[in-house]
């Protein structure tokens, strides 16, 4: 990690965002991952950076081991009971996914924060993380403007996994759409679109045949996740699934617009987007910027949780580095 911290990390889970956060501590070449943490048989569980593969149960007997601990479980069930724990334990750092209850996450996270001491930064990711920061700052250079967020077309990790919890699935990969419609109104001015305008779901899904009515209607259901959206569920065999489905792209934008000019003759945009061949291991990338400003955060004195808006850009660089940037 740059800036000379030297951090050693712990990734607890293993699935798509562990295996690219080991990668990319292992390509850092200055800091390393002390341990992989997970629930499946650590003989059948290989780290990308070499590192010692513990089973899940164990990871209190590391603290004081670990300068930060990379939650890489999914948001829909494990993360609300992972974060928690390790707070107890870690510095903590996850990618929370599900922008319904990131307060109630912090809320409880943070709690068990302050009464252990420990920093925690959470739901930093690309969304919520980076376009949260965005979308604050659009809105306060124009809080009467038009801001409009926009998903994929791409593989939604926290969707997926929520799917995967469904009883019968063995695969399935959630890809979400922007509606072309909506974007269109978007760049226009339309006032601001609900997620349910703006968006179609897409599922794709290895089950048996006797269990498709039952997981449709599941994923259809699923608050949070695909409840109130147009939702496509498609099954499909497992050879098509392994070679049609194996990768994890994604991209996204934020679209704000606004009039200035006393007769409001002017129109002014902002926009940011991303283009991303592999969601895990952009997450993985600003999951490891937000893991140095809880190290400079603890080292500071603070304790709690906090989300992207609290963190100065500062504390995600290089000492010194932040003013070659102004």
């Amino acid at each position: 990690m740059r800036g000379g911290l030297f951090l050693k990390f712990g990734i607890f889970g293993y699935g798509n965002l562990g295996r690219a956060l080991d990668l990319a501590v292992s390509e850092s070449r200055e800091d390393e991952v002390r341990a992989v943490f997970t629930r499946r048989d650590p003989q059948e569980v290989k780290s990308a950076g070499g590192a010692p593969v513990c089973p899940a149960e164990l990871v209190e007997e590391y603290a004081g081991e670990i300068d930060v601990m990379l939650l890489a479980t999914g948001s829909a069930s494990d993360a609300p009971r992972d974060a928690p724990r390790l707070a107890g334990s870690f510095h903590l750092v996850d990618s929370y996914d599900c922008h319904a209850k990131t307060g109630e996450h912090l809320r409880t996270v943070g709690d068990e924060a302050k009464r252990t001491g420990h920093v925690a930064i959470l739901s930093a990711g690309w969304d919520p993380g980076l376009f949260s920061v965005f979308r604050t700052l659009f809105h306060a250079v124009a809080p009467r403007g038009c801001h409009n967020t926009f998903w994929g077309r791409g593989v939604s990790q926290g969707h997926s996994e929520a799917v995967r919890r469904i009883p019968g699935v063995r695969y399935a990969k959630a890809y979400t759409l922007p509606d072309p419609v909506a974007k269109l109104s978007a760049y226009r001015g339309a006032a601001t679109l609900s997620d349910t305008e703006r968006h179609t779901r897409e599922c794709y899904i290895v089950a048996d045949e006797e269990d498709y009515a039952r997981i449709g209607e599941e994923v259809r259901a699923m608050p949070h996740y695909f409840a109130g959206y147009r939702t496509s569920v498609h099954f499909i065999s497992e050879e098509e699934f392994l070679r049609e489905h194996g990768k994890n792209p994604h991209a996204g934008s934020l679209i704000s617009v606004f009039r200035t000019g006393k007769y409001r003759e002017n129109r002014e945009e902002m926009t940011f987007s991303l283009t991303l061949d592999s969601n895990p291991e952009f997450t993985a990338a600003v999951m490891l910027a937000y893991a140095r400003a809880v190290w400079r955060m603890a080292r500071d004195g603070a304790v709690g949780a906090y989300s992207p808006l609290d963190i100065p850009p500062r504390l995600l660089l290089s000492a010194g580095e932040a003013d070659t940037y102004l």
